[in-house]
């Protein structure tokens, strides 16, 4: 069984009707007792990061996910939001992110020399960094829909699996162990999305 974690900041119901449609289940987890029960944890997530910290942190979400994911290293994928939060910190805010990577989450930057429209939307390839898990099948570019204004940069080059370009190089999916995170929306990505997720529902900690 795959959780779906309900914290007020996702679009919880396309997650969940893609992995019924690859034969999966799923279910929403909307209270922290229900977090251990699940085999697999996806962490969605729109919107400002103070905000879905804060919702973590109201709803007691915290200590749990720190056992399930730093003690127990059950599988974790964070979605848009959701992986963003899984950084140690993001300049749209001040609280400190869950740090399970060691990355900071910066806004993009539209300049003279190369100017961007903000937030960064639609189709994009993804350059696949290192063999991986998550995007291991086909051909090595693969093309996925994102939604931010932000974007993540990771410390450490080892915990990158793909980066995409908007205004220079961002990273587009990372993983350290048992805890991966992509920015874009696999649910809204089509074959790409679906291969993924397919991926994610075989991984094992």
């Amino acid at each position: 069984m795959i959780g779906i974690l309900d914290y007020g900041c996702g679009n919880i119901n396309s997650v969940i009707r893609m992995i019924q449609k690859l034969g999966g289940e799923a279910c929403k987890v909307s209270a922290p007792q229900e977090v251990m029960a699940v085999e697999r944890l996806i962490i969605p997530g729109v919107g400002a990061f103070d905000h879905g910290m804060q919702q973590l942190h109201d709803r007691g979400f915290l200590p749990v996910l720190e056992h399930y994911a730093l003690q127990d290293k059950k599988p974790v994928l964070g979605i848009c939001l959701g992986m963003q939060l899984m950084c140690r910190a993001s300049e749209e805010g001040t609280l400190p992110g869950l740090g399970w990577i060691d990355a900071q989450v910066r806004r993009f930057q539209s300049t003279p020399e190369r100017p961007l429209k903000i937030p960064h939307m639609g189709w994009s390839e993804v350059d696949i960094a290192k063999p991986n898990p998550l995007l291991q099948e086909g051909e090595r570019r693969h093309r996925f829909y994102f939604v931010h204004a932000y974007k993540v940069e990771a410390a450490c080059a080892q915990d990158v699996l793909a980066t995409a370009d908007y205004g220079g190089t961002f990273v587009a999916a990372f993983q350290r162990e048992n805890v991966m995170g992509v920015q874009f929306h696999p649910e809204k990505s089509h074959q790409f999305g679906f291969g993924l997720m397919k991926n994610f529902m075989a991984e094992t900690a």
